[in-house]
C-alpha cells in the first residue's frame, strides 16, 4: 500500500494553503493597522486560529480517515484537536514582539500555530489507536527537519506530544507528521534510509554538531537564493519602517 506523490502532493497543499493564509492575514492586518495596539492584534489573530486552526485539524482528520480506510482498517473516525486557546495566541505574538517587529515574522508564528492544530490532530488520533508515526519532509527542507525524517517509522506514544501539543513546529515550514496502523504503508518520496546516510555523513560527533555541519552545506548549496529572500524581506522591512515615520511626521 502507498500513498501516492500526487495524493500526498495534494494534502500537503491544502494545508500550506491554510497555514500561509492565516500568516498573510496577520501580515495584510499589522501592514493597515501597526502594532501600536497589541491587544486588537491579538483578538485578530485569535478569530483567525479559530478559523484556520479549525480548517487544519479537520484536513488532518480526513487524510488520518483516508489511511485508515486505505489499511482496511476498521476505526473510530478522527477526532479534531483542541484549538490553541486565547492566552497561548497571546504569548506567541508577545514573545515574537520581543525579539522582532517583522509583520512576517509575527504572522509566521500565528501561521505555526494554526499547523500545529492540525498536528495535534494527527498525532493525537494516533497515540488513541497505536499507531507508527513519521516526520515527512517536503521540497528543500531545513538540516533539524531532515535529521527528523531520518528517525523512519517509529512506534507512537504520549512522549510524542510535549505540553499537550505535537513538537518540531516551525514557521514557513510544509514539513508533516504521517501515521500508519500497517508497516505495509508507505509514503511515496519518503526515504528515511537516504537523511540517516546525510545525517552519518555529515561532520561532527554530536546531534548539533552534525546538524549545524548540515545547515552549513545546506547554506552553501543556496546561499545566492537565500541571500535574496533576505534582500526582500530587509528592502521591505525598510519600505514599512519608512511608510510608518511618514505617518507619524503627517
Amino acid at each position: 500500500m502507498r500513498v501516492s506523490k500526487k495524493e500526498w502532493d495534494s494534502y500537503i497543499s491544502k494545508l500550506s494553503k491554510v497555514n500561509k493564509k492565516a500568516s498573510d492575514l496577520i501580515v495584510a492586518y499589522i501592514n493597515e493597522h501597526g502594532l501600536d495596539d497589541v491587544q486588537d492584534l491579538v483578538s485578530y489573530a485569535n478569530k483567525v486560529v479559530m478559523k484556520y486552526g479549525s480548517a487544519s485539524a479537520s484536513l488532518n482528520a480526513l487524510m488520518y480517515d483516508t489511511i485508515t480506510e486505505l489499511e482496511g482498517m476498521f476505526l473510530p473516525a478522527a477526532e479534531l484537536a483542541a484549538l490553541p486557546e486565547y492566552g497561548d495566541i497571546a504569548k506567541s505574538i508577545y514573545g515574537t514582539l520581543k525579539t522582532s517587529q517583522n509583520s512576517e515574522e509575527i504572522g509566521g508564528a500565528v501561521g505555526r500555530l494554526v499547523k500545529q492544530t492540525g498536528q495535534d490532530t494527527m498525532l493525537k488520533n494516533a497515540i488513541r489507536d497505536h499507531a507508527e508515526y513519521a516526520w515527512i519532509p517536503v521540497g528543500e527542507t531545513c538540516a533539524f527537519c531532515l535529521t527528523l525524517a531520518a528517525n523512519g517509522w517509529q512506534p507512537i506514544s504520549a512522549s510524542a506530544l510535549k505540553g499537550g501539543h505535537a513538537e518540531h513546529i516551525h514557521a514557513n515550514c510544509d514539513c508533516s507528521y504521517m501515521i500508519r496502523h500497517s508497516k505495509d504503508l508507505e509514503v511515496s518520496g519518503y526515504q528515511p534510509e537516504k537523511y540517516q546516510r546525510m545525517y552519518y555523513d555529515a561532520e561532527g560527533r554530536s546531534a548539533k554538531a552534525k546538524i549545524n555541519s548540515m545547515r552549513r552545506e545546506f547554506y552553501a548549496e543556496n546561499k545566492e537564493e537565500i541571500n535574496e529572500q533576505k534582500r526582500s524581506a530587509y528592502e521591505k522591512r525598510e519600505e514599512l519602517n519608512s511608510s510608518a515615520a511618514e505617518e507619524t511626521e503627517a
